[in-house]
């Protein structure tokens, strides 16, 4: 398929899929005789991967590490679960992390109205008037 066609079955754009080639993420695909790029079915596979893999909060580098991970002969099961593994810890990690900040922000709203007048008070930078000579 080309990349046009690529692009509509997956549901990204054919700039994105020039990203992701350029970007060593996808291997470059094989050329027609006539230049033409031609994406085979594993394409749909790896792009639903990253996509599917992006909606779960990984970033490109890491979906660029695994992806090299599973197309490598030596990949096993548990190698996969250990990735999985350690991505539920970071996401578990950053829940704990942004209930911290919750609990900061609502504190925030605790404080004393004349204290927030002040505060507010001490980024306003008074304009001074020019001096007449």
């Amino acid at each position: 398929m080309t990349r046009g066609q690529l692009a509509k079955e997956t549901g990204v754009s054919m700039a994105t899929l020039r990203y992701y080639e350029d970007s060593g993420i996808l291997p470059a695909p094989h050329r027609s005789s006539n230049g033409y790029r031609v994406y085979t079915e594993d394409y749909l596979v790896k792009v639903k991967f990253i996509k599917g893999a992006q909606t779960l909060g990984y970033s490109l580098k890491a979906i660029k590490e695994t992806l090299e991970l599973l197309s490598n002969d030596d990949m096993e099961k548990e190698t996969l679960k250990t990735l999985v593994r350690e991505r539920i810890t970071d996401i578990q990690q950053h829940i704990e992390h942004l209930e911290q900040m919750q609990k900061q922000l609502a504190g925030l709203l605790l404080v004393p109205e004349d204290e927030i007048d002040s505060y507010i008070q001490s980024f306003r930078v008074e304009k001074k008037r020019a001096v007449e000579p």
